[in-house]
């Protein structure tokens, strides 16, 4: 889940009002994102250099950080496979956050994306070289005209690269963005991939001139950079972008060169995306030119580039025409759970910056032509349109129901049923692993393994995570173990699931629901969590019998080693063992690190089923 933090008043400005941090919490929650924090610039540095807190000076910047849930930014449609990540990209920077939520309040019409109309003849072009299919095959580029930058756009333009490399980029290795100043070099520019000592240029904030190889070296003493040398630095070539003078442009996915550095006085902007995945680049490099047209001298307008690729075939870009998709009216109404009018829909839509045009099919059925913007890379199916209509609607005002269908499955409600009555009882429940150490599920509870019971992983992460648990004692142990300075009683409960090797089913093993329960305190005792048996059993109305009668339950002497002897006993219900319970052996608490008495039951309830 990224984090977008901005200037709050150069925001508020955007916005065209002031808010209270409540007001501008609601519209955020209303808008489906969240502010997540409200700090400083000079808190932030102090944070980062583990300096103490002082208290904000009237001077310093308010800072937002507003936080883009994962459900707004990251779907992976099984039917995509060259879209496994997609999202709001175009939220990620000041410019869209602002006009998203002016927008969403009615204040701005959804704006018009163009491409500069030119001739292809005074397009600027690309030629890409056979050689990049070997390291990065596809480029894509445009140019920005006429921009007015100042401190603040300026920073906004470079933090919007950096987020998204890492997260649509994938930290580069899918797309990597390189931003220059056309005023500074000259087309028609290439796209080529050499051998490293081939390559020969100043890099970004350097003085000197760097051979590739060398300055491969020379990077894996930056913090920043080092992280991305890996994604080319076992290739025979290096991927390389010139101009017509055969300046370099940049050196993807690392670094730019210097010539051609961006600055506040940079007027015009020429952005090339090099990338392993061409939707990816084209997704990046459209919210790149639409999020920072809006500074052009034309506004919303984007300059056209030509690629051409060896084969021959050529390309323009950016490609900002309007997606159009047909979603029915009741496909909306159906998936959001409340009938709307369609004069209510379109508006939710518009707000959402989608254009829907209502009309009648051949069906008669009310249908909505949704114009999907090139910023809105994340609509693809009918179920984002509906999603789109519901947060605009506002989550909160769609009734909750059941729907007729949806019947629990027996064992869950009765699951259920079980942790209320537990948790009346005075039992706070606790939810634990169900991968355990070989050691939790045996040597420290006394037990030994006879191969027949517990499923083992045969490659595990650590030693925490080598048995699927076959009893939920470990847990509740270790649980108490680490919390052993808690003011006691302690008195916790799981209903959970364990494993057990079956040679019936397809897969060897089976899932069986247990609960467990333990009273952890200087004055715990048999009577106790026996006590508790009986309330079990009271509420699932199973009478006490004497041993032998299969008509309820009863309980018998048990010697099982993880309980004292002679203070435990059998669970038997129907005729059979169910569960065990009494007081757990000194030796086991030893071994948990527990210095208190401890009284504990554990019972298969899918036997009552």
């Amino acid at each position: 889940m990224p984090t977008v933090s901005v200037g709050r008043d150069r925001l508020f400005q955007a916005l065209g009002r002031t808010y209270t941090e409540e007001e501008f919490e609601d519209l955020c929650f209303k808008f489906g994102i969240e502010l997540d924090d409200v700090t400083t610039e000079k808190a932030i540095i102090r944070k980062e250099k583990h300096l103490d807190e002082e208290d904000p000076s009237e001077d310093e910047e308010v800072i937002y950080k507003i936080e883009v849930p994962a459900n707004r930014l990251i779907l992976v449609p099984f039917f995509s496979p060259g879209l496994k990540f997609r999202g709001r990209y175009d939220l990620l920077c000041l410019e869209g956050l602002a006009q998203a939520l002016r927008i969403f309040n009615g204040l701005d019409p959804i704006p018009t994306y163009n491409v500069a109309n030119i001739s292809k003849e005074s397009m600027l072009k690309m030629h890409v070289r056979t050689e990049t299919s070997l390291v990065r095959p596809y480029v894509v580029c445009a140019v920005l005209r006429g921009v007015t930058f100042d401190e603040a756009r300026y920073n906004s333009f470079i933090d919007l690269q950096d987020r998204l490399h890492q997260n649509i980029c994938r930290r580069r290795t899918l797309v990597a963005i390189g931003t220059h100043d056309l005023d500074t070099i000259k087309g028609p520019f290439t796209y080529e991939a050499l051998p490293p000592p081939e390559i020969n240029f100043i890099p970004l904030k350097q003085t000197k001139n760097f051979r590739a190889d060398v300055l491969m070296e020379f990077y894996k003493s930056d913090m920043k950079l080092k992280k991305f040398l890996h994604i080319i630095e076992n290739s025979r070539v290096f991927p390389v972008i010139y101009d017509h003078s055969r300046t370099v442009l940049s050196l993807p996915p690392i670094i730019n060169g210097a010539h051609s550095a961006i600055s506040l006085e940079t007027k015009n902007v020429f952005i090339e995306c090099t990338a392993t995945d061409l939707t990816k680049a084209n997704i990046v490099l459209n919210t790149m030119v639409s999020m920072f047209s809006v500074y052009c001298e034309r506004k919303f307008e984007v300059e056209p580039v030509e690629v051409i690729y060896p084969d021959g075939k050529s390309y323009i870009c950016p490609d900002l025409s309007l997606y159009q998709m047909v979603v029915p009216l009741s496909c909306i109404t159906n998936t959001v759970g409340v009938s709307l009018p369609v004069h209510e829909v379109a508006g939710l839509l518009n707000k959402m910056q989608l254009h829907a045009e209502p009309s009648v099919s051949k069906e008669k059925q009310t249908i909505f032509t949704i114009s999907v913007p090139p910023t809105r890379s994340d609509i693809l199916h009918p179920c984002d349109v509906a999603e789109d209509v519901a947060i605009a609607y506002g989550y909160n005002e769609i009734p909750k129901m059941k729907l007729p269908s949806l019947k629990p499955q027996s064992l869950n409600q009765f699951s259920d049923l079980i942790r209320t009555e537990i948790a009346m009882v005075g039992y706070t429940e606790v939810l634990t692993w169900i991968l355990c150490s070989y050691k939790e599920n045996f040597t420290m509870l006394n037990r030994k393994d006879d191969k027949a019971t517990a499923a083992i992983n045969g490659n595990p992460r650590n030693a925490d995570f080598e048995v699927v648990r076959t009893s939920l004692m470990p847990g509740i142990l270790k649980t108490v173990g680490h919390n052993k300075d808690h003011p006691k009683p302690i008195k916790i409960f799981e209903v959970g699931d364990v494993v057990l090797l079956n040679e019936t089913k397809d897969v060897g093993a089976s899932n069986r629901r247990y609960l467990a329960a333990l009273y952890c305190g200087s004055t715990s005792g048999f009577e106790l969590i026996h006590g508790l048996v009986d309330r079990i059993m009271e509420v699932i109305g199973t009478p006490f019998v004497a041993p032998g009668d299969k008509t309820g339950y009863s309980i018998q002497s048990s010697d099982e080693p993880e309980f004292l002897p002679g203070r435990q006993a059998n669970v038997i219900y129907m005729g059979k063992q169910i569960g065990t319970f009494g007081i757990v052996h000194p030796q086991v608490l030893d071994n948990f690190d527990i210095p208190d008495p401890c009284s504990f039951v554990e019972l298969d309830i899918e036997s009552f089923l």
